[in-house]
């Protein structure tokens, strides 16, 4: 269900299903669900990893699996995605039954038919649903009204009944309850004015450039309206922002139907001009814009990479926070704009930049969850009269003063069709006795299982491992490390006789 109002929503479904499980003399035992979750891609429906990830590792205590209708699987635009899944469940022994479609799963040629007619309908519903509310937006735009998003220093969103008069200022996290209602935007308070007005005098009179003007704000304690610290970037924003001087103008970019977000061509947008009340001289702001134009049309491609080199030599490294500070180079978002990504423009320099750090806090609670198991192996291992030591240098387990072990952990990752797929890393050097891996659930909060191989008969798989590899290797997975507490066990000699 991707809303809350609609006629698909979970509380509907779930009387459907019940109903139907009363008929057919069915028990619930377990129910999967995606509430508020867009149905365009598997990597937003934690539910349905889930259920797929239970079925396939035989972790499920059901045989039947009851869905709504052939399109709550997903409305994907490959229209084969949706069937993959319900093949996926049916090759592990899970049947599939549909309680408010008028054919029986039986795979019939009749049943299969009416499903592809259901997948392609369900796409083509996502993709019309998409062009109204387009062409609806666009033409509020024109209008004049706003249409989403926060409405930025020194403005404010007015809410407007259907007859157009005032109901209130909307605060931040407010929205309109009415469909009728529509928005527009307000000067806001004076002194979020004042500071939009100080960016732009400094910029144009003052001939500061941004990044100055960035480090002015921030020496005089003003923070952004999401009470942040001023950035290059952030000015830039207010300096090219077009509603500041009353123009309301939207999709520059977009992403429909969760593809890449892309960047549209002028003609593609929707304005209206003097949609509101300017806070800012339009004589100031076309000057304003003058002189970005000329800054950034001084730069050719090779020009960029030049500077971009040149602060490689002179930091050793390179991040978005440093081209942002440095004065001589163009903002990263620039990089982004002209090279497709920043990775791209590093690469055509020659450099490698280190590994991305929005995975710095899910690999420390990951770190933290492989200590743990570590350190509870230990006290296992003890308690059973066996003895194990935790050789930190080598990040290996001793066992009984012989057997290595190296335990890792990978985070479930799910593939562009929705596959699972844990990547296992590096080689562990030394090379140890036993490797362990640990894998994670979909959602990686918890563990789903436990590889426990010798070294010499895995090989050590540099290139991870899918849900299902063959009895060779998925042989030695396991619910716990009980194995190796049992290896490491000592059993007294009057229990052998």
């Amino acid at each position: 269900m991707s809303t809350d109002f609609q006629t698909y929503s979970i509380d509907n479904q779930k009387d459907a299903i019940l109903a139907y499980a009363d008929i057919m003399g069915y028990d619930i035992v377990a129910t999967y669900q995606d509430a508020g979750k867009s149905g365009l891609k598997i990597r937003n429906r934690p539910g349905l990893q889930r259920l797929l990830a239970d079925v396939e590792a035989r972790r499920v205590d059901f045989e039947t699996v009851i869905v709504y209708d052939v399109s709550r699987w997903g409305r994907f635009q490959n229209i084969d995605e949706s069937a993959s899944y319900e093949y996926r469940c049916q090759i592990a022994g899970v049947r599939i039954e549909y309680c408010a479609e008028q054919f029986v799963n039986d795979g019939s040629i009749g049943s299969d038919v009416l499903k592809a007619i259901k997948r392609s309908m369900a796409a083509e519903h996502s993709r019309m649903l998409s062009q109204k509310v387009f062409i609806g937006q666009c033409r509020l735009i024109r209008m004049g009204f706003w249409q989403g998003g926060i409405p930025g220093l020194g403005l404010r969103r007015l809410l407007l009944d259907q007859a157009g008069q005032p109901k209130g200022i909307l605060a931040r996290y407010e929205y309109k309850n009415l469909q009728t209602d529509r928005i527009i935007l307000v000067p806001g308070p004076p002194e979020e004015i004042a500071v939009v007005r100080l960016i732009f005098n400094q910029f144009v009179k003052a001939r500061k450039t941004q990044l100055e003007i960035a480090r002015l704000l921030n020496r005089r304690g003003i923070v952004t309206d999401l009470n942040r610290a001023w950035k290059r970037e952030s000015v830039h924003h207010i300096i090219t922002c077009e509603k500041y001087i009353g123009h309301n103008v939207w999709n520059r970019g977009s992403s429909k139907l969760r593809r890449k977000w892309i960047r549209n061509p002028p003609d593609q947008w929707a304005r209206k001009d003097d949609a509101f009340e300017a806070i800012v001289d339009k004589k100031l702001f076309s000057r304003a814009q003058a002189m970005v134009k000329a800054s950034t049309a001084l730069m050719s491609k090779d020009q960029m990479l030049a500077v971009l080199s040149k602060l490689l030599d002179r930091r050793g490294k390179l991040t978005r926070a440093i081209i942002d500070a440095a004065p001589e180079c163009p903002p990263a978002a620039r990089y982004t704009a002209r090279f497709g990504d920043l990775l791209r423009a590093y690469a055509m320099i020659g450099h490698t930049p280190r590994r991305d750090f929005t995975w710095l806090e899910a690999n420390k609670r990951l770190r933290a969850i492989r200590a743990g198991i570590i350190k509870d192996l230990v006290i296992a291992i003890e308690n059973a009269g066996g003895q194990a030591m935790h050789d930190t240098e080598n990040d290996l387990v001793h066992l009984n003063g012989g057997v290595t072990v190296a335990i890792a952990i990978a985070r479930c990752q799910a593939t562009f069709h929705g596959y699972p797929r844990w990547v296992t890393g590096t080689k562990p050097k030394p090379v140890a006795d036993v490797s362990v891996l640990i894998r994670m659930n979909p959602l990686n909060e918890t563990i789903r299982d436990y590889l426990i191989a010798p070294t010499n008969e895995i090989k050590y798989r540099e290139v991870g491992m899918a849900a299902n590899n063959g009895a060779r290797l998925d042989s030695f997975l396991f619910a716990s490390l009980g194995p190796l507490v049992a290896l490491a066990e000592h059993t007294s000699i009057s229990e052998l006789c």
